[in-house]
């Protein structure tokens, strides 16, 4: 079987960690996992990449930025996500995925929804994910974990707070409209308890 999982949430919410937490339990349990991120993944998305994240880059307009993460992410599908689902046993696993388009330009910039969802529609000719894991944070934690990460500081990590309020409350919403797929998880706790919490709801998947 073929299985397509996302995590979405703020960065410093532990994304990257529990990904690879979850890629090493179902290597070890003889599956070909693919581990992706967006925007990124292949050669071509990178560079979309780290045209939109640029801080020199701050006259982007709104529908501009929604456009190139879209543009990456079919690179994205086409190139990468696709072809390893359709394996037998592929399990991919992408840190962001639609869902971060809808939250951060549909609720955090206040694009129509409905036009977000038909470009996203257009860019991953309606692949979605089989389940999406959102590692839910108070903005405030996360922005200052994601300074102390040390990591990538982008342009859209540089936007006020209440932007990032709006970005939470978009996800909570996503989450309330479409609980079978979403599986809310509390990240101020420890990674092994997450991880945990996490592996018991995959585990009962690929059984």
């Amino acid at each position: 079987m073929s299985l397509f999982i996302t995590f979405e949430g703020p960065d410093g919410s532990g994304k990257s960690t529990q990904i690879k937490l979850l890629s090493d339990t179902l290597t070890a349990s003889g599956y070909e996992v693919l581990t992706v991120r967006e925007p990124g993944g292949t050669a071509i998305s990178e560079q979309i990449r780290a045209v939109v994240h640029s801080l020199r880059n701050r006259e982007m307009s709104d529908r501009a930025e929604c456009l190139l993460y879209n543009a990456a992410r079919a690179q994205l599908v086409d190139q990468l996500i696709k072809p390893h689902l359709q394996r037998r046993d592929g399990i991919v696993l992408c840190d962001r995925y639609a869902d971060s388009t809808l939250a951060y330009q549909g609720y955090g910039r206040g694009l129509d929804l409905a036009a977000v969802k038909s470009v996203i529609a257009f860019a991953t000719l309606h692949l979605r994910p089989d389940v999406t894991f959102y590692l839910d944070i108070e903005v405030e934690e996360g922005i200052e974990r994601r300074k102390r990460g040390g990591g990538e500081w982008n342009r859209l990590d540089d936007q006020a707070v209440e932007f990032h309020r709006r970005v939470r409350a978009g996800y909570l919403q996503m989450v309330r409209e479409e609980p079978e797929r979403w599986v809310c998880v509390d990240a101020a706790r420890a990674v092994d308890v997450i991880q945990a919490e996490i592996w018991e709801v995959v585990s009962l998947i690929v059984r």
